[in-house]
Formats: structure tokens, sequence, C-alpha cells
């Protein structure tokens, strides 16, 4: 079941997952997680892997968020077994070492935020609806929400969003920073198009190494940033890929990476 509940579509290293529980609106149980976390495993070995897309099945939902009828009866001990589970899976998709990005397509609440939050950008259709609505059923995020969040838009908005439960439109999320840009849902198809040509055709390599330079650089003080940022640029001089790149650039070609 959990295979049918993740879809995986590969397009040269291009990998798109959809979360395939339309009747539900995608919403995240313990078997979706689960199918997820195999999926983020399989990824992981692959040296081929270029970006990961992300999205839901339907017009209607990206992730409408966690399961609130698995949720209901659990023991405090339940809970937070369950998060855990829903944690160590996503941070598996924050840290796959190449581009991963969110296609959110309609409602993207609770954990399908927590969800998007963990990609590097997010891109949402004109009918998506962001929140943490958790605190409107006597809980807090619970998928690193509350940790996330304020880092992506700011505690004040953070907290504005976390403690009101307020859902907020697409242009509004684009406002604040939760997502990098919206366009009408008949066109995400074509912009995942461009995505993929763009992505699929970088030397992905060095695509790795900028995203290793702006996490790991992230965590640290400036001046230990730039080394590390410096060690990766050098790096990228002792392999094949640089060759090719700026050769092909001398030469007025497209390079073959």
């Amino acid at each position: 079941m959990s295979e049918q509940l993740i879809e995986m579509q590969d397009n040269a290293g291009v990998v798109r997952l959809t979360i395939n529980r339309p009747k539900a609106l995608n919403a995240l149980n313990s078997e979706v997680i689960a199918g997820l976390e195999k999926a983020l495993v399989e990824l992981e070995a692959r040296d081929d892997l270029r970006a990961v897309l992300i999205t839901g099945a339907g017009e209607k939902s990206f992730v409408a968020g966690a399961d609130i009828a698995e949720m209901k009866d659990k023991t405090p001990e339940q809970a937070r077994a369950f998060a855990g589970q829903a944690l160590r899976t996503i941070k598996r998709l924050e840290t796959l070492p190449v581009p991963v990005v969110a296609l959110v397509n309609g409602f993207c609440l609770g954990g399908g935020c927590e969800l998007a939050l963990a990609c590097d950008w997010a891109v949402a259709s004109d009918n998506a609806v962001f929140g943490q609505p958790e605190v409107l059923l006597g809980v807090i995020p619970g998928f690193g929400g509350t940790q996330r969040l304020p880092r992506r838009v700011g505690p004040a908005m953070a907290l504005d969003l976390v403690t009101t439960g307020r859902k907020i439109d697409a242009n509004e999320a684009l406002r604040i920073g939760l997502v990098n840009r919206v366009m009408p849902q008949s066109e995400l198809e074509d912009y995942v198009a461009e995505l993929t040509k763009q992505l699929g055709g970088n030397g992905p390599q060095s695509v790795r190494g900028a995203k290793q330079a702006v996490h790991d650089g992230m965590d640290q003080d400036l001046d230990s940033a730039l080394a590390l940022e410096t060690s990766l640029f050098a790096l990228c001089f002792a392999g094949e890929e640089q060759t090719e790149g700026m050769s092909a650039f001398v030469e007025k070609r497209k390079p073959n990476f």
C-alpha cells in the first residue's frame, strides 16, 4: 500500500514525488509517512539524483495536514512516536544533497505546511491556502512548524500564524517569503517542465556544492561560512565538471554535464 501512496516519476535524475491520497486531501497518516520515508531512503542512495520535486495528487490539496482521525485517540507517548516518525522523514527530505522544491496545489496546512518548509523553496498555484491551524484542535505544530516557520518568515509572523491558526492565501504567502512564486494553476505544469530542464541541465556536483554551502553556512559565523564557500569553490576545480563547463562557455556551446 505504501508504494501506491507515494508515486515516483524520474526524468533523467529529476524525481517527482506525489503524495497520492486525494480522497483524504493527501493527509499524512503513518502509512503515507512510512511510504515517503522509504522513497527518500531510495533517493539518498542515488549518485545520479539531480533534484526532487514534491507535490500532492489532484487539484484540491498539496497536503491538508496530518490525519486527525488517526491522531485523535493517541496517548502522549503515541503522539511522541508519531511526531518522531514524521520529523525523521521530513529531515531526510530536508537533508537531501540536491535541490528539493515543493509544488503547492491547494491546501497546504499543518503537516503539509511543515513538509513544504523542509523543502529548499516552494512554488504555489493561485488556489493555494497555507496555515498552521493546530491550535484550533488543541495542539501545537508537531512536525517542525514552530522551528522551521520562524526561520523562513521570521518569529513575529510565525507566531501570528501558529497562535491564531489563521489561513493565508498564496499571495500573502509570497509576500511573507513562505513561497518563492505564485502562478495560475494551469501554468504549474509548464513551470515544472522548465524547472526540470534547468535543474537537469546544470552541473550536478556544483549544484550539490551550492546547496551545501548555503545550508551549512547558515549555521556558522560569516567568516567560517566564507571559508566553507572558498573550500567548496576550490573543490570544483578538482573534477571534470568545471573543465567541461568553462570549456563549453569559451567554445560557445552548451556544456554536457
